[in-house]
């Protein structure tokens, strides 16, 4: 039976309802007024916050993929602190307007830290806002920067705790994807913004930072793996230039996929400020009919 209007979470163990309070029979949905310390479904599973303010969602064996560490979520943190992807998530705001119903359930998955969801939330009012990651290091920062939201460890790789047509606007930034829950998780004529890498993102310093490169056409295999249930509203390119000192690298370096392996160590050679390109896409799309 599929959940009834209003619910937004679903048990990561048995898809009932997930609610906040004792035995998930909680009314309202819980999100932007605040936030609970106790989620729980009528079949008796519980999920206790942990102090950070976060809920782990994993369930089973957890995940099979490396989740970021708590050095590689220090640098990001340090990095966007500093402002370089201010136009970014100027960006992303300005899409996120034009997309947005009044008072929109907004959910970001694979949000990190959630750097561009609080950018959104200081110029979108939204009714609740759901931040996923599957590294508890970024959801620490993240429930500590936004006040209110409902911050979930889970792998985004597997069915997601979310309500059937539960989101009106989904954000996917630099993350993992998964077309057949993004599908299901968002409302006839909700929205997805996703934004992935350009070619030429980083290009000055992603042979020393050890960088992993970008394909050309990201945009394009982005547009058809989403086909199958979503339009194509619009693509835009966001472009600008950084400057960037050696501590900015250092960060760059371990703050993405490359962070797995690489230590600050080995960028100790740096020196002085340097011109390096930010570049990406902005996609929109909209979420045809559910057939």
């Amino acid at each position: 039976m599929p959940p009834s209007p209003g619910v937004l979470l679903l048990c990561p163990v048995c898809r009932g309802p997930l609610a906040a309070g004792p035995d998930g029979t909680s009314s309202g949905v819980p999100g932007r007024e605040h936030t609970p310390q106790l989620l729980s479904c009528a079949g008796g599973h519980r999920f206790d916050a942990a102090r950070q303010g976060y809920f782990n969602l994993l369930t089973g064996r957890g995940t099979s993929f490396q989740p970021d560490t708590a050095e590689m979520v220090q640098a990001r943190i340090d990095f966007l602190g500093s402002g370089h992807f201010h136009g970014l998530a100027d960006a992303l705001c300005a899409a996120a307007k034009e997309a947005a119903v009044n008072r929109p359930v907004v959910l970001d998955a694979g949000a990190g830290t959630g750097y561009y969801l609080s950018r959104l939330l200081e110029a979108v009012p939204v009714s609740a806002a759901v931040v996923l990651d599957i590294s508890k290091f970024a959801l620490r920062r993240a429930a500590k920067l936004l006040p209110g939201a409902l911050c979930l460890v889970c792998d985004l790789w597997q069915r997601l705790p979310v309500a059937d047509s539960s989101v009106d606007l989904l954000l996917n930034v630099f993350a993992p994807r998964n077309p057949p829950e993004f599908a299901r998780i968002v409302k006839d004529g909700g929205v997805l913004l996703v934004v992935t890498p350009l070619p030429q993102h980083l290009q000055e310093i992603a042979g020393t930072a050890g960088l992993l490169g970008v394909p050309g056409g990201k945009g394009d295999d982005v547009a058809a793996s989403l086909a199958g249930a979503f339009d194509l509203i619009s693509t835009r390119t966001v472009e600008f230039t950084m400057t960037l000192g050696p501590g900015d690298v250092r960060n760059v370096a371990m703050m993405g996929p490359a962070g797995h392996h690489r230590r600050p160590a080995d960028l100790s050679n740096l020196s002085g400020e340097l011109p390096v390109t930010a570049a990406f896409t902005l996609q929109s799309y909209s979420r045809r009919a559910h057939g």
